[in-house]
């Protein structure tokens, strides 16, 4: 048995403030809209409120209208602002009950050659079991799977599964399996809380029981950590934290009820000697299958980009009993940009600058005896 992840990065559709050229243009974008939503969002708009949601309009280029370069804001019923003759912004509901609508991030197709490239990293990757990091929403992957996948000579899937996360832009996390390894059991855990009463996961950590042709079972949790991008240091750091811990509890759970086989697989977004993993790293008995001595990390210690160590952040973590069973492993960084000075790693042929990368992401993989 195969057991592979893979952040695909989104497959048709990507925040058009996440497609810039640098991180450094895209990042202040959704810091802002990420601010002006959590604003949006009070139960009281007191004038400082108001007088901050106008800068952040502004910012984000919805003074004239609805529609900014990288946002919309939809106002299906009830009164948010009004744009007065002089050009100026005013806020005139006084709190979230006075209307209804959200805040977008404008989203634009994904480059066919980078879609197709996604593609051809899932098709060699030839796992039996894929767990899917930012996948749109099951239709999506259902269609790449069927159409794309397809059409570079993949082997589609029998099973795709999709549960709708906490993201409000749509990022979820997802699993592909074979037909000799159907999905039983499913629980997610888009409803655990902090204490505070915020969503415990940035997406979710969904649990779901695969069964293999030998009759064994195997549980696996896909996980999409919060990120370091917007936001505050401090506060995407304690935030997965709470992942990390919530993860590892739900993982000791389940070993206390007997279940032998559990692989923990997706993104991170952090190292593994990092104070925000160390509940889940250092503090279960799970291993990381880049410390397996069959495992082959292709000559580079990471996993992002130009995968040094400190861009490891994509994992593979097995049970104690599941660990033993691991034949080999590796990672298929195809499609990833490889660099220009010195160039890493062989590429696609259709992979010819950054924008065809089928994603920042490598994907990992293990044969596992089970």
């Amino acid at each position: 048995m195969r057991l592979a992840s893979f952040n695909v990065e989104n497959l048709f559709n990507r925040p058009k403030a996440m497609s810039l050229e640098s991180w450094s243009e895209g990042r202040p974008i959704l810091a802002k809209y990420a601010q002006l939503n959590q604003l949006l969002g009070e139960v009281k708009y007191t004038p400082a409120i108001k007088n901050r949601m106008i800068k952040l309009l502004t910012e984000l280029g919805l003074k004239k209208s609805d529609t900014g370069p990288y946002v919309i804001l939809r106002r299906n019923r009830g009164a948010l602002l009004k744009r007065t003759k002089n050009g100026q912004l005013e806020i005139i509901a006084e709190g979230r009950v006075d209307w209804v609508g959200s805040l977008e991030l404008r989203e634009e197709s994904i480059d066919e050659q980078s879609m197709r490239n996604t593609a051809r990293v899932i098709r060699d990757v030839k796992a039996d079991i894929l767990a899917v990091v930012e996948a749109d929403n099951r239709p999506v992957l259902e269609q790449f799977n069927s159409a794309i996948l397809s059409a570079i000579g993949g082997n589609p899937y029998r099973h795709v599964m999709v549960i709708d996360g906490n993201d409000e832009r749509g990022i979820d996390v997802g699993l592909m399996t074979r037909a000799k390894f159907p999905i039983g059991g499913m629980h997610s855990h888009v409803d655990d809380h902090l204490a505070n009463g915020q969503p415990l996961f940035c997406r979710d950590c969904p649990e779901y029981l695969v069964s293999t042709p030998t009759g064994s079972s195997i549980l696996v949790l896909v996980c999409h950590f919060k990120s370091k991008g917007y936001g505050s240091v401090e506060s995407n750091d304690r935030r997965r934290k709470h992942e990390a811990q919530r993860v590892a509890a739900i993982y000791k759970q389940r070993i206390s009820e007997g279940i032998k086989f559990i692989a923990v697989l997706g993104d991170l977004n952090d190292t593994p000697d990092s104070n925000p993993l160390e509940a889940l790293i250092r503090s279960t008995t799970l291993k990381d299958i880049f410390l397996h001595p069959a495992f082959d990390n292709g000559g580079y210690p990471g996993t992002y980009k130009l995968s040094n160590e400190s861009n490891k952040i994509d994992y593979l973590l097995l049970s104690p009993a599941l660990y033993l069973k691991v034949q080999k492993g590796g990672v298929i960084r195809k499609g990833v940009w490889p660099g220009t000075k010195p160039v890493r790693w062989e590429v696609y042929e259709e992979l010819v600058k950054p924008v065809d990368a089928a994603s920042d992401h490598a994907a990992i993989w293990a044969d596992i005896d089970i």
